[in-house]
């Protein structure tokens, strides 16, 4: 078996006809699709339910078009990230298992694993309980995809729980405290401490101290992306890599952006996939081999950028994740010619302080 990857654009906020065009002209069947990860229009904020919708459009398309029981539609992971800020443009990738009938390839090929941690309580979220929980079920999906070297892991994407009034107060009634009762900042808090739950199952770092976690930028993944929502009170893991022996035709690299300006960091992460480019690299040399790529970005919390003052941090009328978002979606879009690219915010412990992750696949046939 080998995994298959496609690129689809969403025409409305719960149009899944690009996966089902797909399945009709057989590049792959309804149920060989082991992993969504997209985009929706949504605000991105934590009553963003543009996610549900997508989310409940392509599981139905699944249904129709597969054999798979309803119990195991619903367990196949679909990372939705929402906001399409600026020129983002509303997309899923779409990953499948088909059969390789191709000859084998004497390099490691794109892989795909998938895992749900233990329940993640309100009170473990920001803390070191939720590190652990995160890193136990990277190492299962590291191993379902047949990977056994962190550094053939380039993307690991996670959907955690964040915290809202229900949540926090059950905590409370339980006698327990939470890390903090702004479900906004809480979204922030939650890819953070998942981010350093990657890096701890990947070698990066040691296991951080509850002090470190949001407050010890030092401490971070090259390859974590990382999303929460309301919707699961798990840590939905997708582990991307390369593995040896993995047919197919396609490659995952990964880098990362220094800052929101880092143009080349996209270019580098390609490189990294395997596709050759020339020193100082445009979207031309890319030819049609870009399958996509996968950011997550912050505004610098020194609101410095390159030496110049960035405001975004002072805005009460708009919040700083739109600035951000739209800012480098424009960077990353004009790098590879396509809007329809996976910008995500709220990138604490993901990649360097102001910047973050890079992932790219590409075909190399």
């Amino acid at each position: 078996m080998a995994i298959e990857v496609r690129k689809v654009v969403l025409e409305s906020v719960s149009d899944a006809s690009g996966l089902a065009k797909l399945i009709d002209d057989g590049v792959f069947d309804a149920d060989g699709v082991v992993a969504v990860v997209g985009k929706t229009e949504g605000n991105g904020g934590v009553n963003d339910f543009t996610r549900i919708l997508a989310d409940q459009a392509f599981r139905k398309v699944l249904m129709d078009k597969g054999t798979r029981p309803f119990e195991e539609v619903k367990e196949i992971p679909m990372v939705w990230s929402g906001g399409t800020d600026g020129i983002l443009c509303p997309h899923a990738t779409v990953f499948a298992k088909v059969e390789d009938d191709g000859p084998a390839s004497s390099e490691p090929r794109l892989a795909v694993g998938y895992a749900m941690s233990d329940v993640i309580l309100p009170e473990d979220i920001g803390r070191p309980a939720m590190v652990e929980k995160v890193a136990e079920g990277v190492r299962r999906a590291m191993a379902e995809a047949g990977i056994e070297d962190p550094a053939d892991v380039h993307y690991v994407q996670t959907k955690t729980p964040l915290l809202v009034m229900e949540t926090i107060n059950d905590a409370k009634a339980r006698g327990h405290t939470v890390y903090t009762e702004d479900p906004l900042e809480s979204m922030n808090v939650s890819n953070g401490t998942s981010a350093l739950g990657i890096a701890v199952a990947l070698g990066e770092i040691g296991m951080p101290t509850a002090e470190q976690i949001g407050h010890d930028l030092t401490l971070f993944s090259s390859v974590a992306s990382c999303s929460s929502g309301v919707e699961l009170d798990q840590a939905q893991t997708v582990v991307v890599g390369n593995a040896p022996g993995a047919g197919g035709r396609y490659r995952i690299g990964h880098d990362v952006m220094n800052d929101a300006l880092d143009q080349e960091g996209v270019y580098r992460a390609i490189r990294n996939a395997g596709l050759d480019l020339p020193e100082r690299a445009r979207y031309q040399d890319l030819g049609d081999k870009l399958v996509n790529v996968f950011v997550k970005c912050e505004a610098d919390p020194t609101s410095r950028l390159r030496g110049r003052r960035q405001v975004s941090l002072d805005d009460s009328d708009v919040h700083h994740h739109r600035h951000i978002k739209g800012a480098v979606g424009g960077v990353v879009g004009a790098a590879v010619n396509d809007a329809a690219v996976f910008v995500s915010v709220a990138a604490l412990h993901q990649g360097p302080s102001g910047g973050g992750p890079v992932a790219a696949i590409v075909d190399v046939g």
